[in-house]
């Protein structure tokens, strides 16, 4: 399992993927390096691969230092 600092504190896979979808998830795989900067302040942007559902698989990102997020059904 893969632990990150997002926004001051620690999440793990499951925490950041209920973070990117404002609800619960099923399963998440381990956070990932996305080698993207955040459209909003620069930093630095994480992935996390998630099951919102049992028929729907999700890739969300979410910017370490502010509140930006998007999943790759926004993209």
């Amino acid at each position: 399992m893969s632990n990150r600092v997002v926004q001051g504190r620690m999440v793990t896979p499951e925490t950041l993927a209920e973070l990117v979808e404002g609800e619960s998830v099923l399963e998440a795989e381990d956070i990932a390096d996305a080698d993207r900067e955040c459209p909003d302040c620069g930093g630095d942007v994480i992935s996390v691969g998630y099951m919102p559902s049992v028929t729907e698989f999700v890739t969300g990102y979410k910017c370490q230092e502010c509140s930006w997020k998007t999943t790759d059904r926004d993209e």
